[in-house]
């Protein structure tokens, strides 16, 4: 599985110029011109308590197919009658098996902050992903060089969208401080290797704590003890969780779980 994210943005480049000869730039402009949304950013600061955005994929390159018979719309739902704060929602479609469509599904059933867990390459994915009704997209420090990041999070705030700077190591983490209108995700998962560990945050939140926006422990996250452990090291009491709800038999019981760990 060696730099899987290298592969990922191999095809994500060629997918995108495929997608950009079926939907032009200005008509994409054109149709969120008015559109409303929801601010993902400003969902996580009110929760006094703990955030959880929960997320929903089909499958990962890590742990292949996640759930066979697989509704987006039934997993929002369940995610949202537990306490979700916000959704993730996988829109990679080849290592992911995600679709932006699912997200424009889900604004029309239910009003929660969304972001389109993506890989951002290039600012176009913006107005693409808004059009769908994203309301935050992510930066990955470790999939960008310096100027693709700065543009992208330039024309998301154009867009008013929030936005989440992935973060995997020290370095990155003194690279995301600049981005003072973002969250902070710090993801437990090497994208290079893919081995996880929760210790990961702890390491990187002596440099990321004085970052004015939401920090978020992203991956790995697979008990209440495991969140707590982050919360009483941290203070981070914003978690986006995937794999373990979707893998769990009572999802919804660890979410609640999950919530109570502040109390």
């Amino acid at each position: 599985m060696k730099n899987v994210l290298e592969k990922i943005l191999k095809d994500k480049k060629q997918s995108l110029e495929l997608i950009k000869k079926e939907k032009s730039l200005d008509i994409l402009e054109k149709n969120i011109k008015d559109q409303s949304f929801l601010n993902f950013k400003e969902a996580i600061q009110k929760n006094k308590g703990v955030s959880l955005i929960s997320e929903i994929k089909k499958a990962s390159p890590s742990a292949g197919i996640l759930i066979d018979n697989f509704n987006h719309l039934d997993i929002a739902k369940m995610y949202i009658e537990n306490g979700a704060t916000c959704l993730s929602v996988l829109t990679e479609e080849k290592h992911f098996l995600g679709k932006l469509e699912h997200i424009q599904d889900i604004k029309k059933k239910f009003k929660i902050p969304i972001l389109a867990k993506d890989f951002f390459i290039d600012p176009y994915q913006i107005p693409l992903a808004k059009s769908y009704g994203c309301d935050c997209i992510l930066i990955i420090i470790a999939a960008l060089n310096k100027g693709q990041a700065d543009e992208i999070y330039t024309e998301a705030l154009r867009h008013n969208l929030s936005v989440i700077v992935e973060v995997h190591d020290l370095k990155e983490a003194e690279m995301a401080l600049k981005y003072d209108q973002a969250l902070i995700g710090i993801n437990n998962r090497n994208l290079k290797t893919l081995d996880v560990s929760i210790n990961n945050t702890i390491s990187i939140f002596e440099v990321v704590k004085a970052h004015k926006g939401p920090l978020l422990s992203e991956s790995g996250i697979k008990t209440e003890k495991d969140a707590k452990y982050i919360y009483e090291k941290t203070g981070i009491k914003n978690f986006l969780i995937g794999e373990s709800l979707l893998k769990s038999d009572k999802p919804g019981e660890l979410m609640k779980q999950l919530i109570q760990i502040t109390q």
